[in-house]
C-alpha cells in the first residue's frame, strides 16, 4: 500500500512540474499547446440591482465597498464598471448574501 501511495506522489508530482515548466514558455512566449478559458462577464444593470435589494445609493455603496460618486457614475452612464467591479456586481446580482458574508468575514 505504501508502494502505490509513493508512486502516485511522485506521479502528481511529475505532472505539477510539468504543468509549471509550461506554463514557464507560455509566458515566454514559446509555443505550448495550452488551453486558455475565457469567461465573458457580463455587464449588470447597477441601479436595478441596488433598486431590488431596497438600497440607496448611499447604502448600496457603504455595504458593498464603492465610493457612492462612482455609483452615481455608473447608475448614470458616465462611467462603466471594469472587469473586477463587473464580476463583483456579478455576484451582488445573484447572490449578496454571499458577498455580504465575505466582507463581514474579512472585517
Amino acid at each position: 500500500m505504501k508502494d502505490k501511495a509513493m508512486k502516485s506522489k511522485v506521479r502528481a508530482g511529475s505532472r505539477i512540474l510539468e504543468s509549471l515548466r509550461e506554463a514557464v514558455d507560455w509566458v515566454e512566449g514559446k509555443d505550448v499547446a495550452v488551453r486558455v478559458s475565457t469567461v465573458e462577464v457580463p455587464m449588470i444593470d447597477v441601479r436595478e440591482t441596488r433598486r431590488k435589494l431596497g438600497l440607496s445609493q448611499a447604502a448600496f455603496a457603504s455595504k458593498f465597498g464603492f465610493q457612492a460618486a462612482t455609483l452615481r457614475n455608473w447608475e448614470q452612464g458616465r462611467t462603466y464598471p471594469d472587469g473586477p467591479a463587473r464580476v463583483l456586481l456579478a455576484v451582488i446580482a445573484k447572490h449578496p448574501e454571499a458577498v455580504e458574508d465575505s466582507l463581514l468575514k474579512a472585517s
